[in-house]
């Protein structure tokens, strides 16, 4: 996004994750771990949505490929071997993620991404830029992925994004901040304009950027930590996840991300001050 002699004037600038986010990765991301854990545990243990959110609870396996290899490391452990007998590398997890995920043809996109639910469209971003908030992307998906979803599937025009490998992995906040400054100056705000700042995130991983940040740079801004559901916390996992977002950080927990609207973020800001 960028500025224009007609947009309203900013009053804060919204970050937000993409997977669980913008866009539903139940059957796709999710979908190629437990494949890929399954693949090379020889079938003897296929994840659950509920094992997979309790390793992310953890806050450090924001990486669906690292969190795959630890789920074959922790099986392992279980069948009483010790990791270092494990012969699968990285590189390996890797490859065959990526082609569930991406799908087996490296030139073309044909894997689970093609089926992924989108839960916030063009339209939804257009009444943030109209109701005063800048807003982009910081994201653990690669670069490919995520322009896809943001670009092809909805139809942003090159808005700002940081994706795995443009800065370290949350729940550090480097990604944030680079995010938040790229915006910043799409808007041709001033360097350090003080605005207060939302990151929009499902997991505890996220959550605990924005405390991080608060750590590094309280001075700098007002910060905020908005939770959402991703789709397949449902029923009575619905509170416990909830909970573990707050105790992560959340300052306001939403079912859907396109909760949050220009309003419901101006009255987060107020209810700081």
């Amino acid at each position: 996004m960028t500025a224009s002699a007609s947009a309203p004037a900013t009053t804060a600038l919204a970050i937000f994750d993409i997977d669980g986010v913008v866009r539903d990765v139940g059957g796709s991301y999710r979908r190629a771990l437990a494949d890929t854990v399954e693949k090379f545990t020889d079938g003897a243990f296929r994840p659950t949505p509920e094992d997979i959110d309790a390793l992310k609870s953890e806050g450090i396996w924001n990486n669906d490929w690292e969190a795959s290899q630890e789920f074959i490391a922790r099986h392992t452990e279980e069948t009483g071997q010790p990791r270092n007998s494990i012969t699968t590398t990285y590189e390996e997890i890797v490859t065959f993620f990526q082609s569930r995920y991406r799908g087996p043809d490296p030139e073309k996109l044909t894997g689970y991404i093609c089926d992924e639910p989108l839960l916030l469209d063009r339209a939804y971003f257009e009444s943030l830029s109209a109701g005063g908030i800048g807003w982009g992307f910081f994201s653990g998906a690669t670069r490919p992925s995520a322009e896809f979803v943001t670009g092809e599937r909805i139809g942003l025009n090159n808005p700002v994004l940081v994706a795995m490998h443009d800065a370290p992995g949350k729940p550090d906040p480097t990604g944030l901040f680079d995010a938040i400054a790229q915006t910043g100056a799409r808007l041709d705000l001033p360097k350090f304009d003080g605005l207060p700042a939302i990151y929009i995130g499902d997991t505890v991983a996220d959550m605990q950027t924005i405390v991080k940040a608060i750590d590094e740079r309280s001075g700098d801004r007002l910060w905020f930590a908005v939770g959402v559901l991703p789709p397949h916390v449902t029923g009575d996992r619905c509170e416990p996840y909830r909970e573990n977002l707050r105790r992560a950080g959340a300052d306001l927990v939403l079912d859907r991300a396109c909760q949050l609207d220009a309003a419901a973020i101006a009255n987060l800001i107020v209810s700081r001050s």
